[in-house]
Parts: C-alpha cells; sequence; structure tokens
C-alpha cells in the first residue's frame, strides 16, 4: 500500500492511498464468502455458490464494493500510521478509482490535531477566595438542617411564599379540551421555589383554601408549543412549615451532640473543610483558564461544528444566541483537550490500572450502573481509550496545578497538596 499526504490547511490534511489489488484478496474472498450466506441460487446450498455464479447473477461490481467497504477502514487506518496523521472527527472519503485487477485508489480528508509549542506553563500565578466560614454560613447550615425536622401546620391566612400547599391543577386547551399532562389532584407543593409552571407561583400566592384560580400558561417546547393553555389551580390546603428551636434538645435529635453549640462548632469544622476544598477546585478551574490564555493555535472548524451539530441533533435548533453558546463551549473544549493532550505528550503521562478502576468506581454511578458494567459497557461502544484520555488529561492539569503559585484574595499561599491530602469528610450532617 502506497500514501501520501497533503496539507490543506493548518487543521486539515487529504491522504492519497493507493492499495494493489493483491492486498484486497483477503478483503474479495470474504465478501464472496459473505454475499453466498445472503443469496439463494437454485441447484446450488446456501453459502456454498460459487464465486463464477456470484460474479454472473449479483455482479462483480457488487463484490468489489463489498471488498472495499471492508478493507477501507484498516486501509485507512495504516495510512494514518504511515504519515503520523493525529485524526480528529470522521474523515470525508472518497473512491477515485477502482480498477479491477490492478489496485485501489481513494482520497480521505480529515481534520487533525494542530503542530504548535506548547506555552511556559511552570509558575503560573492565580487567586482564589478565602477559606472563611463566617457565623452566617453556619447559620445557614444550621437553618437548613432544622428544615429537616420541620413539621407542617395547617394554618387559616392566604398562602405565602415557604408554605407548603395541597392543589388540585387542571389544564385546557383553546377550544376547551382537557390536557392529561396539565392534570393532577393533591399535589404537595411548596410556594414560592418555582417548581411548577411558569406562572403558577404568581396565580396561587394569596390565595385561601378552597379558592380556585386561573393562569394562562404558553409551553416552548412539545406538543402544545406556542399555543394559550388555561390552567386551573384549587388551593385545598395551606399548611405552614414550623421549624425547631436551635436549642439544646434540637442537638440531641438531630446530630451526636449534647449542646447547640457543639453542633456548630462542628458546622463550622465541616464548612471549613468544605471551603478548603472548594478553594482547590478553583485553582484548578484558574489554572485552566490561564494555561488556555496563554496558548495560541487554531482549532479544526470542522470538528467545532460536528459537536455543534451532534448537540441539536435532537431537531431543536436554538436560537443564535443558543448556538453561539453552544459553538464557543465545542471550541473551548476542543482547545482544552488539545493543550492538555500535548502537555501529557510532554510530561510522559501514562494511565495505571488502577487510575482506570477508581475513575470507572467514580463515574458509573452517574449512569446508574455497576463499575463492572460501565467498563463492559464502554468496551462495547469503543470508548474506553476516550475514557482513558479524560484521565490523562485530568493528569496533565493536575500536574501544571502543582507547579503554579495559589493565593487567597487576603494573599496568603494556598497548600493544594494538603487540601489534596484532606480527608472526605466534607458531609454536613444527615
Amino acid at each position: 500500500m502506497k500514501s501520501t499526504v497533503e496539507t490543506l490547511s493548518p487543521t486539515r490534511v487529504k491522504l492519497t492511498v493507493e492499495v494493489p489489488f493483491d492486498e484486497l484478496a483477503p478483503s474479495l474472498d470474504a465478501a464472496y464468502k459473505t454475499i453466498a450466506q445472503q443469496i439463494t441460487i437454485p441447484g446450488f446450498r446456501k453459502g456454498k455458490v460459487p464465486s463464477r455464479v456470484i460474479d454472473q447473477r449479483v455482479g462483480r461490481g457488487a463484490v468489489l464494493e463489498e471488498a472495499v467497504n471492508a478493507m477501507l477502514p484498516q486501509a485507512y487506518t495504516d495510512a494514518l500510521r504511515e504519515n503520523d496523521v493525529v485524526p480528529l472527527g470522521r474523515p470525508d472519503v472518497d473512491i477515485t478509482e477502482i480498477a479491477d485487477g490492478e489496485a485501489l485508489t481513494f482520497t480521505a480528508e480529515v481534520d487533525i490535531r494542530p503542530e504548535f509549542d506548547l506555552p511556559a506553563y511552570d509558575g503560573l500565578t492565580v487567586e482564589v477566595d478565602d477559606a472563611e466560614v463566617t457565623d452566617e454560613h453556619v447559620n445557614e447550615q444550621l437553618e437548613g438542617l432544622r428544615g429537616r425536622f420541620a413539621t407542617l401546620t395547617p394554618v387559616e391566612r392566604a398562602a405565602a411564599d415557604g408554605d407548603v400547599l395541597l392543589v388540585d391543577i387542571s389544564g385546557a386547551d383553546s377550544s376547551g379540551e382537557s390536557i392529561e399532562d396539565l392534570s393532577g389532584n393533591a399535589l404537595s407543593y411548596e410556594l414560592g421555589t418555582d417548581g411548577m409552571l411558569p406562572g403558577f407561583d404568581e396565580a396561587v400566592r394569596g390565595s385561601t383554601a378552597g379558592e380556585t384560580r386561573t393562569f394562562e400558561f404558553t409551553p416552548e417546547a412539545g406538543d402544545f408549543d406556542g399555543q394559550t393553555l388555561t390552567v386551573t389551580v384549587t388551593t385545598s390546603a395551606i399548611r405552614e412549615r414550623v421549624l425547631p428551636e436551635a436549642d439544646d434538645d434540637f442537638a440531641q435529635m438531630a446530630s451526636e451532640f449534647d449542646t447547640i453549640d457543639e453542633l456548630r462548632e462542628d458546622l463550622r469544622t465541616r464548612l471549613g473543610r468544605v471551603r478548603v476544598l472548594e478553594q482547590g477546585m478553583q485553582a484548578r478551574g484558574k489554572v485552566h483558564g490561564a494555561l488556555l490564555e496563554l496558548a495560541d493555535f487554531p482549532v479544526p472548524e470542522g470538528a467545532v461544528q460536528a459537536e455543534v451539530e451532534e448537540h441539536f441533533a435532537d431537531g431543536h435548533g436554538g436560537d443564535d444566541e443558543h448556538r453561539a453558546e453552544v459553538e464557543k463551549e465545542a471550541r473551548d473544549g476542543l482547545r482544552s483537550r488539545l493543550l492538555l493532550d500535548k502537555i501529557a505528550e510532554a510530561e510522559e503521562i501514562s494511565v495505571g490500572e488502577s487510575e482506570l478502576s477508581a475513575w470507572l468506581v467514580q463515574n458509573a454511578p452517574r449512569y446508574g450502573m455497576s463499575p463492572d458494567a460501565f467498563a463492559q459497557a464502554l468496551v462495547q461502544a469503543d470508548q474506553l481509550s476516550m475514557a482513558i484520555a479524560d484521565i490523562r488529561r485530568g493528569k496533565a492539569l493536575a500536574i501544571v496545578t502543582s507547579k503554579a503559585h495559589v493565593v487567597d484574595a487576603s494573599g496568603r499561599p494556598v497548600d493544594l497538596e494538603a487540601i489534596d491530602e484532606q480527608a472526605r469528610a466534607t458531609e454536613l450532617p444527615e
């Protein structure tokens, strides 16, 4: 096989590949076997139809097409390797010549990783927030904890934000026909959370038990996209959330502590751990941003547009502003991957089996799968290499971050190694 590469732009090349006919022979043999299994010819058993008969009945061209389609992926891969081309995305393949008994020639245009020099990434300086825990922070956590132990008490007054209402809801279109998806009885809802339909809270706020109110709602998607619907809401009951007193009795009920002061101090300690870990996350994000600002290289626009089109593959194109936002995210994400991949190569970063296992354990719950099932799914989808690349990029960013100078808003140095060594005991009391 012979191949050459032509540079079309800093981010795109054109491969021209010539495959001698004798190298196509194994694929031709496989093509005849495949077609023999698919056709029925009187006088011949299925799968045992001779090649000459297939040529007569099906045509030599169909056999060549089957063989070429089977051979192309490997020939393309070999040409990439032969020319040290790192592709990004799918190629545009064009078969330019099939000379039966002589050769096959095809071209493949594909986006590639651009060549660029790494910026100096040692000693980047970034500033993060102070890891300060104030009394206000502690009070917020304590209020949240009290909310978990709140009781609901019926009240005879107008509904206000924070009340938990019992409502019946129904909806109808412009012709008055009932809409099943907008119907429900005895629904419990906390007013002020904006968790229902747009306009629901405004319509119900101030209502009393037994009162019925209506409002109009215009969906922006689905079967009733753009249609004005009428929603009717009846408030059956209004219940006020009553919090327990923040005293020693509450501390004993809600935690392992005997006094409210001990509980407050524990909340402060845990919040301190959270703030420190947040500093570490913020430092990595800011180092990543500073790194991208230093790097200057072109991004393959074809790869960017492919990601954008995949995002809108469900048929909802979005407005110009949304599309521009998605395109920016795709471009920034691609720049990040290209840059971190190059740093990983420069730092000679590898991924061990234990690191892959830890990544699987961490990410499997996001897909509702066990780590073993998640690993099998990645292998079946041929995406295990993508997972390894993700881990490798994370390690590259960690190296850059470890070499950075990180200070908090008060000018104090932040020890990222100490943050990484902290125990993961950051959850607040249940």
